[in-house]
């Protein structure tokens, strides 16, 4: 049974088994590499390569291209980029849980602010790309938050608002600024939740922070103090009414917005500890599957899936992992007869296809490439 917002977390030994590969070296490693690619500020060759480092990291862990979409928008002359990534659920594929963090800096290389942040977010991409969850994750790397949040602004207007229907949001975990202070005693992270205006999801945000809070209890050594959301991308979606919270170093750094914004200056470490909790609570909020050694289905598959199952009108076809842009689809009915049959070129994430027409009954559907096929079972009611 799923647990609801207003439920507190147990410890699940399968997300502490995922938790426990969260890797040290990477961290560092990631740290390290984001430091070298200089000032990412807004029309900077640097914030260019710092988009171009994240679609090749998030290729390096096994994710598409068409799990991936930059959303462009202008600001003072510049062109900037959000980068989302997308893994669908298994259960409710409508519904998102967004982990995120801007990857832009001012200044200086940014390594605390927010590489920290991206970092983090990075781990948790890696250790979750092959492991289902009942809901939908997006990991978005924001550019603009140095500006005044244009980047997640422009994404709330462009994106979230812009779906029809609009995009529902079960939470957002705003991940800023989260690398300690070097020579200091980082033993706690600051756990943030909505005390704002509009209020209508402040009490939600209260209990989805709390959720966060005992997770890193169940999940990593830190302590946790709990403060109020302010002054970073979640302030975007607060404003427009969606459940936040978020986390932050509780020692704050004071090389922030300063060339000396650098891995010498903080606590590798810490990152380390938080990026574990942060992994928990991921998996407790999109609800990943606790058959922590049985995936090999979900990636036998190729993350193929079709939805809704059963189906009325249309049916939505997520191409999971597959890494072919283009493809062909079918129905064919329990009489080994094709139904339906589409042709996808330069293909999305998500493709739709109309099955109104059919009559009801049991299908196989398949989507084939030049070189991998998938059959699935559906039913049309």
């Amino acid at each position: 049974m799923l647990v609801q917002y207003g439920s507190k977390p147990n410890v699940v030994p399968a997300y502490g088994a995922i938790v426990e590969n969260c890797s040290q070296e990477n961290i560092l490693n990631n740290l390290r590499e984001y430091e070298q690619l200089g000032v990412k500020y807004r029309g900077t060759e640097a914030l260019q390569n710092t988009l171009e480092w994240l679609k090749n990291k998030y290729l390096s862990y096994g994710y598409s291209t068409s799990q991936m979409q930059e959303d462009s928008y202008s600001y003072s002359g510049s062109t900037c980029k959000n980068l989302s990534l997308t893994k669908i659920g298994t259960l409710y594929p409508n519904t998102f849980v967004i982990v995120d963090g801007h990857y832009d800096s001012v200044t200086g290389t940014g390594t605390n602010d927010n590489g920290s942040g991206v970092v983090t977010i990075l781990e948790i991409a890696r250790l979750l790309q092959n492991l289902p969850t009942a809901y939908s994750i997006k990991f978005i790397n924001f550019s603009g938050e140095e500006d005044g949040l244009k980047g997640s602004a422009a994404y709330v207007a462009n994106v979230v608002n812009a779906t029809m229907p609009k995009m529902d949001i079960r939470v957002l975990l705003n991940i800023d600024e989260v690398g300690g202070v070097a020579g200091e005693t980082n033993n706690t992270i600051t756990c943030e939740r909505d005390t704002s205006t509009p209020t209508a999801n402040n009490s939600q945000s209260n209990s989805y922070t709390n959720q966060l809070i005992a997770c890193y209890g169940l999940y990593s050594p830190l302590d946790t103090f709990l403060d109020r959301a302010y002054t970073s991308d979640y302030m975007s979606f607060q404003s427009n009414g969606e459940i936040i919270c978020g986390i932050f170093e509780k020692n704050e750094t004071p090389y922030k917005h300063t060339s000396n914004d650098l891995l010498v200056n903080m606590d590798p470490v810490y990152v380390w500890n938080v990026a574990k909790g942060a992994v928990g609570a991921t998996l407790h909020f999109a609800k990943g599957s606790t058959a922590t050694l049985k995936t090999s289905g979900f990636d036998s598959d190729f993350q193929v899936r079709f939805y809704p199952n059963p189906t009325k009108n249309s049916l939505h076809i997520n191409k999971g992992i597959l890494k072919s842009v283009n493809y062909t689809f079918k129905l064919v009915d329990m009489n080994g007869k094709i139904a339906l049959q589409k042709s996808f070129a330069n293909s999305k994430l998500i493709e739709n296809v109309f099955v109104s027409d059919l009559p009801k009954g049991i299908y196989l559907a398949v989507i084939k490439t030049s070189d991998k096929e998938v059959t699935k079972k559906i039913i049309i009611d």
